[in-house]
């Protein structure tokens, strides 16, 4: 199977209106979009899984930066998570040290040590 990021979605676009737009690409065996936990809404952005590598690259060659219900998509193979399922933070979002200037004696603890003791006194 073949994942697949969808970015730039429509708030209005559902699981199933995302499966049915993709479809005519290949067998798609999973199509999500991502909502907000507290609000239900659409966060813009979901992932749509084919049955083979084919039909994605099909995908992708028939709907990067075309427009689907209303808005430009973006179309791409997604990337596999961290180990552990990090969800942000540091780690995964780059942070201070892959953005470059932070980086010299400036460790991962010691940010978290500081932030922590920041909005503690706060």
């Amino acid at each position: 199977s073949s994942k697949l990021f969808i970015g730039g979605l429509s708030w209005n676009t559902s699981d199933e209106s995302l499966r049915h737009g993709f479809s005519h690409f290949g067998e798609v065996q999973d199509a999500i979009v991502i909502r907000d936990r507290e609000t239900g809404r659409s966060r813009g952005f979901g992932f749509v899984t084919f049955a083979d590598d084919a039909s994605a690259q099909n995908a992708i060659d028939h709907l990067h930066e075309k427009e689907f219900e209303g808005r430009t998509i973006k179309v791409d193979r997604a990337s596999e998570r961290a180990a552990g399922g990090s969800r942000g933070g540091f780690q995964s979002r780059g942070g201070f040290q892959s953005r470059g200037g932070y980086n010299s004696g400036f460790q991962q603890g010691n940010v978290f040590f500081f932030f922590f003791f920041f909005f503690f006194l706060l």
